[in-house]
């Protein structure tokens, strides 16, 4: 068969995974180069853009092709737009002109500094809890997490939405994996319902926001399951801190029950605008997992010109002054505007947006014309979500202004008028 037959008869993303019989394990490499040589239109033309500038409402990219050109960014996680928040910026360089640019050993040896310990307490004064554990990854924080907690005999039981890093560290935990349909806690409770009294060591793990929907778990039912059940809790809240409750402090608390969360778990890259992970929990857990959690006792720890920028976002957290209300003021007017001009948005209850396309064909142009007419958008299919759920994820910082979120939204209608999203 040749490499064009090939390519004809295999196209999804699985089918490059597993090396193929009388392959070389780099023949599905070249399979991949050819289509993306070869197919007008892939989902991967958006990939890997260059940054011109620093991260903000409208600024210039750097297409693969060389050409440069404006676009109001709807793909940044960095909500609240603290990664060039001056008081983060100012608390960062002054980090980094005392401890230089990296820290040149892993945390348990010589890798952390007064700043490293001050944002763990501050981590863990944010949720609570007796003490907190920051990670250099907030991926390996997930992973380093659940395998270092779970093994062999225990069971996890996880929300199919939940983020791949999640489900990776269960997969190397070597614990029973369960999984229940998005939000559907009546699934939930039948799974723990069938348990056998001597899985003992039980876990539910769920998003706090969902990456893909927008939307908030559920955790007041999957608190009162937990306590019921005699499971254990972690919610891992990247895309709920600073944003959702109250006071910003994430999912736990739009339900009021943060009490209740054994495990809390974040990234430190979304709305702290910065890098790493983290978890809060008791003295005893964060212990264990220094000295067991290998994605930390193996990684060089944080740098501290980042610790010195997260201290001063957690600060702002701690007195919900980092720009939340004027966040939810760019948020609504744009889920309304979106409504408005009839586009499907799901369920979504943060700053991440769906706009649902349900169609491969029509997303992959779709996306690649609002690029080039100005609008940078994610695109979301398969493995993230299902193909027939395909959708753009759009993203609101606080920084764009009601006039680019206009803009923006003209330009969406008018692509997707072309295409038949909406009418």
């Amino acid at each position: 068969m040749t490499v064009l037959e090939k390519i004809k008869e295999s196209k999804k993303f699985e089918d490059f995974i597993n090396t193929k019989q009388g392959d070389d394990i780099f023949a599905k490499a070249r399979l991949v180069n050819e289509i993306l040589e070869t197919e007008p239109y892939t989902g991967n033309e958006g990939l890997g853009i260059i940054s011109t500038d620093k991260l903000k409402g409208e600024y210039e990219i750097k297409e693969k092709d060389g050409n440069i050109h404006p676009v109001i960014m709807l793909g940044s996680n960095s909500y609240l737009n603290l990664s060039t928040d001056e008081r983060v910026v100012t608390s960062a360089r002054e980090a980094l002109n005392k401890y230089g640019y990296g820290m040149g050993a892993v945390s348990n040896y010589a890798g952390i500094t007064e700043l490293h310990c001050e944002l763990e307490k501050r981590i863990a004064n944010f949720y609570g809890t007796q003490d907190s554990i920051v990670f250099p990854s907030g991926y390996g924080a997930n992973i380093g997490i659940i395998s270092a907690l779970c093994s062999n005999g225990d069971v996890i039981i996880n929300d199919s939405a939940n983020h791949a890093s999640i489900f990776d560290g269960c997969r190397l935990s070597g614990a029973d994996i369960k999984v229940y349909p998005h939000s559907d806690m009546r699934v939930l409770e039948r799974i723990l319902k069938k348990l056998p009294s001597e899985k003992t060591g039980r876990l539910i793990i769920t998003d706090g926001v969902f990456s893909m929907d927008g939307d908030i778990a559920r955790l007041d039912i999957i608190t009162d399951l937990a306590k019921e059940y005699n499971c254990r809790v972690m919610v891992d809240d990247a895309h709920g801190l600073g944003i959702v409750g109250k006071t910003g402090r994430g999912s736990a608390q739009y339900y009021n029950v943060t009490d209740k969360i054994d495990l809390h778990a974040g990234m430190l890259s979304k709305s702290p605008g910065g890098l790493g992970g983290y978890c809060a929990a008791s003295k005893e857990v964060i212990q264990y997992l220094k000295l067991y959690a290998r994605t930390y006792f193996f990684s060089t720890a944080l740098p501290a010109s980042i610790a010195g920028g997260l201290n001063k976002a957690f600060e702002l957290f701690e007195t919900d002054s980092a720009g939340r209300a004027e966040l939810w003021e760019k948020i609504n007017y744009l889920k309304n505007k979106l409504i408005n001009a009839g586009f499907d948005i799901g369920h979504s209850q943060s700053a991440i947006v769906p706009v649902m396309i349900y169609d491969e064909e029509k997303l992959f142009p779709l996306h690649y014309e609002l690029r080039e007419n100005g609008v940078y958008t994610n695109v979301v299919t398969y493995p993230a979500v299902r193909r027939k759920e395909c959708r753009l994820r759009l993203c609101v910082m606080r920084d764009l202004t009601f006039s680019q979120i206009d803009r923006a939204v003209k330009i969406l209608e008018k692509i997707s008028k072309k295409y038949g999203i909406i009418s």
